[in-house]
């Protein structure tokens, strides 16, 4: 009798699962087929490109002895398992980086269907139809993993499609798609542990920065000492699966038990909190508003900590880079073809310096991620009802959303500052030459700014003038990575490559500065912010 009854309670607890299955999927019908597309383009474009860096076996020996003394190198790719064929190519390059994509989409996806309806109000609606406590926890978690096992089934079939063995390609998909269900468990105890879902985000995406850090370590140590950390992470698990090099499938039992006891974990919280509560109780504020006067006083106290913790991932990528600037000379030199690659890439007077210019090109894209997520801040007030109050008072619409605005511009620049500095810094003590260097390097940093502020542009043009269809400014900054990442290598005609302001924008370290296509990007940024402004003093609320 006690067993049906519980089973009873179960069942009744995932009621309304299916549907709100369905309504998640619609809701994501267009982010979630944008994560696939990058995913599997990441993927298969990378295998495409090997095939021709290195078509034969001879010159993937001669890589793989180069990479394989590289402790820089394995820390940002992870462990050289097999590197004398082109899906073990593939795997150890995009093996921390795909991983680290997933994750985030997982992470996004989890939250964005359970504690972000929790804070607005809509998942106490839907709780009040007939509709189970754990459903919306079940509804998220199932769309997150379905939507990994697609990502996971497709990688597969590209790769089988262009010659790479079955086994191999699946394992690689079969990896991503466990290591995102790991983090998309994650994802769901972060849900529970506090009230708001940027919290709930930056904890998980916490934890997904220390996996990386602990595989880091772990696969980039010289002696044995400090190796087991990779077995600390999930993305260490999953590499460890090694795609293409005698494939270990006993190691996936590791991310789907990691993900079955934290959904069960958050499914347990569920049942002991509050709706809209937290495990942490919310920290009360101060009695008064000292400091919150204005309105980019209130936009900096919203971003502040976001910022933060973007400045020190700049800082730590940037010592990262400049780490291992000097061992590319050796590494290009076992392909012509990739030669070429890195100088289409960026920079034209040296191998050094082209590798510098393709990664100072990186963090500028990264830095318009920054950019954007600042600038979308407002539709995610206005959303929620916060920007109705403070626009009741003497705060005017343009002071409001120029102050977001202020913020995702200085952040920006702050952010390709730190990275080029601290680049500087680590490529300068290695050379002996940091007097050069670090100036070099952060003046190449901040010719990027001008790009990363079109796409903030864009993202308030969106705001502004099509409020509804603002999430696009997203779809911008991916197509822009897309034509950055992958444009070079798959050949894509210049007018294409144009479209991203990222492609104007003068390739430094290496290459000849000139200042009439900055002025352009600046233009074109200052015209897209006014159009937003205007539109968003026009247009109702909400």
């Amino acid at each position: 009798m006690t067993t049906d009854i519980t089973a009873r309670r179960r069942t009744t607890a995932l009621v309304g699962t299916g549907t709100l299955l369905r309504l998640g999927a619609r809701r994501d019908r267009i982010m979630l087929p944008i994560w696939l597309y990058v995913l599997v383009a990441l993927a298969v474009g990378t295998a495409f490109s090997f095939k021709g860096l290195y078509p034969t076996v001879a010159s993937r020996i001669a890589f793989a002895v180069e990479v394989g003394g590289n402790g820089g190198l394995k820390a940002l790719t992870g462990p050289t398992f097999d590197l004398t064929s082109i899906g073990g190519l593939t795997a150890w390059r995009v093996g921390a980086s795909a991983a680290v994509l997933v994750g985030l989409m997982n992470v996004f996806t989890v939250v964005r269907h359970t504690r972000a309806e929790e804070q607005d109000g809509r998942l106490e609606l839907i709780g009040a139809g007939v509709v189970g406590r754990h459903a919306p926890l079940a509804a998220a978690v199932g769309l997150a993993v379905i939507t990994d096992l697609l990502i996971g089934a497709v990688i597969a079939i590209g790769l089988v499609a262009i010659g790479q063995p079955a086994a191999g390609s699946i394992a690689l998909g079969a990896e991503l798609a466990a290591v995102g269900a790991a983090f998309a468990g994650i994802a769901a105890v972060a849900a529970q542990v506090t009230e708001s879902s940027r919290a709930a985000n930056g904890i998980a995406s916490a934890v997904l920065g220390a996996a990386y850090l602990f595989r880091a370590i772990g696969d980039s140590a010289t002696t044995s000492g400090l190796s087991w950390l990779s077995w600390l992470s999930p993305i260490g698990w999953g590499q460890r699966v090694r795609p293409f090099a005698g494939e270990r499938w006993w190691v996936l039992a590791l991310p789907i038990g990691a993900a079955a006891l934290t959904v069960w974990l958050a499914g347990a919280l569920v049942a002991r909190r509050d709706l809209g509560a937290g495990l942490l109780p919310a920290r009360p504020g101060r009695a008064d508003a000292r400091g919150l006067a204005t309105p980019l006083a209130l936009a900096w106290r919203l971003q502040r900590g976001a910022l933060l913790a973007w400045l020190i991932a700049f800082a730590v990528l940037g010592v990262a880079l400049g780490g291992i600037a000097q061992d590319m000379a050796g590494l290009v030199n076992t392909s012509s073809q990739l030669h070429s690659i890195i100088a289409e890439l960026g920079g034209v007077n040296g191998i050094v310096d082209e590798f510098l210019a393709a990664m100072l090109g990186l963090l500028g894209l990264v830095a318009a991620v920054f950019t954007v997520q600042a600038v979308l801040r407002l539709r995610t007030e206005e959303t929620a009802q916060r920007a109705e109050p403070v626009l009741a008072t003497r705060t005017s619409r343009v002071a409001y959303a120029a102050s977001h605005l202020t913020i995702a511009v200085v952040g920006g620049a702050a952010l390709l500052a730190v990275g080029g500095a601290t680049m500087g810094l680590a490529d300068g003590l290695r050379t002996g030459n940091l007097r050069t260097e670090l100036p070099s390097l952060l003046a190449s940093a901040l010719a990027q700014v001008p790009a990363a502020w079109v796409l903030a542009g864009v993202a308030l043009a969106l705001f502004g003038l099509l409020p509804r269809i603002a999430v696009a400014g997203w779809a911008a900054l991916v197509v822009c990575l897309l034509l950055g990442e992958l444009g070079p290598t798959l050949h894509v005609p210049q007018w294409a490559m144009d479209v991203s302001p990222f492609t104007h924008v003068p390739k430094l370290p290496g290459g000849q500065f000139t200042g009439t296509p900055i002025g352009w990007l600046l233009v074109v940024s200052v015209v897209l912010a006014v159009a937003g402004l205007i539109g968003f003093r026009r247009r109702d609320i909400g």
